[in-house]
């Protein structure tokens, strides 16, 4: 027997604040073309907020794991919801795309925005 999977819409905004509430010093960004390897993502290229993304519940629940890479997390979002997702980092006021870490943990990334947000 086939297990049948549930699926529901969220705007790109809903999404983002279930992700920063797990991570309060990461944000995500998504974007309409993947970004190549050790570079950013073009502001041309964001999808806005009221985009919708339709997924199984059972899927989203996997993909925001702290233990997961940054790199691995992007490929999940861009294998499961047909999207591209750049990571960004707290350091200070500013956010920093987190383009020369992705091989960092989500939780290790988050860690680091603690540290630089104390300094």
């Amino acid at each position: 027997m086939s297990k049948t999977k549930i699926s529901e819409s969220i705007k790109v905004s809903e999404l983002k604040r279930t992700f920063n509430s797990k991570f309060p010093f990461l944000k995500i960004e998504f974007f309409k073309k993947k970004h190549k390897n050790l570079s950013g993502s073009a502001k041309k290229d964001l999808i806005l907020d009221d985009f919708p993304i339709v997924f199984s519940i059972e899927d989203l629940a996997n993909l925001i794991n702290e233990d997961v890479t940054v790199s691995e997390f992007e490929k999940q979002i861009n294998d499961k919801l047909k999207l591209s997702v750049q990571v960004f980092r707290k350091s200070g006021k500013s956010w920093l795309e987190t383009t020369f870490t992705d091989g960092w943990t989500l939780k290790k990334q988050n860690q680091e925005g603690i540290d630089l947000s104390q300094i």
